[in-house]
């Protein structure tokens, strides 16, 4: 059962130390920011030959990409298979003359137009404001790549209000495996009571942390409901503004 609240209470945040946020789609807004990269490849390319529009061909590589990083996340695909196949599926799908070509090109140009674009969260800028304000440190938690994940955080804005950075490419180990949050607390040079984690996906972000022994919030904009959660309650918002 998920428990929700409007706010963060002090008994909530007490012993508290850390909070550690996901990065896409919790802080920074991915889902915005990757359809104007892929908008930027499906114009450059002329891909009207193959999809009619833009809209398609958008979603037609974001089934490919969620299918393959829900295999990432559990671990059963290398990060190389991925960077490789999220395009070439796509493009082979519709039978695209040049597919293996332009799959090879497209995901580094897409990495580096993903990099530019600045679009956050609403709220998001305010809440690690405030975070600091209370006296916590903060940090971002990700299973994201590290050749562009630490230039959306630079871009963006968001560096001076980030204490620490994890990424899964830093040891090898996605969320929701344990060993990434383990590894966050050594970084940080905190214990599992001390941390709390905000983040938008029930698997990886809540349940991996709430196993860890941490504290955990769900960050629902689109009001999805926490079913997947396991038994230990966590807190749902769908609104980065609630939590102080």
């Amino acid at each position: 059962m998920v428990e929700n609240k409007s706010s963060l209470t002090r008994d909530l945040l007490e012993g508290i130390k850390i909070v550690w946020l996901d990065l896409d789609d919790t802080i920074w807004d991915f889902h915005a920011n990757s359809r104007v990269a892929l908008r930027g490849l499906y114009d450059n390319y002329s891909l009207s030959c193959a999809f009619p529009t833009a809209e398609q061909w958008i979603d037609c590589y974001e089934r490919h990409n969620h299918a393959l990083w829900d295999l990432y996340n559990r671990a059963q695909i290398e990060k190389v298979y991925l960077m490789k196949e999220r395009f070439l599926r796509p493009l082979t799908e519709v039978g695209h003359p040049k597919a293996e070509e332009l799959a090879a090109r497209f995901d580094k140009e897409y990495l580096d137009r993903l990099a530019e674009c600045t679009e956050l969260i609403s709220g998001a800028i305010s809440l690690l404001t405030k975070i600091k304000e209370h006296g916590l440190l903060t940090g971002i938690l990700s299973n994201g790549f590290v050749e562009v994940q630490h230039r959306k955080i630079r871009n963006s804005g968001l560096a001076p209000l980030i204490d620490y950075i994890v990424l899964s490419d830093d040891i090898g180990v996605n969320k929701p495996d344990g060993r990434i949050f383990r590894y966050a607390e050594s970084v940080a040079g905190v214990t599992a009571d001390q941390c709390l984690m905000i983040g938008d996906n029930p698997v990886t972000d809540i349940a991996g942390a709430l196993n860890a022994g941490w504290r955990a919030f769900l960050f629902s904009r689109n009001g999805d409901t926490a079913a997947s959660l396991p038994a230990p309650v966590a807190t749902t918002l769908d609104s980065l503004s609630e939590i102080f």
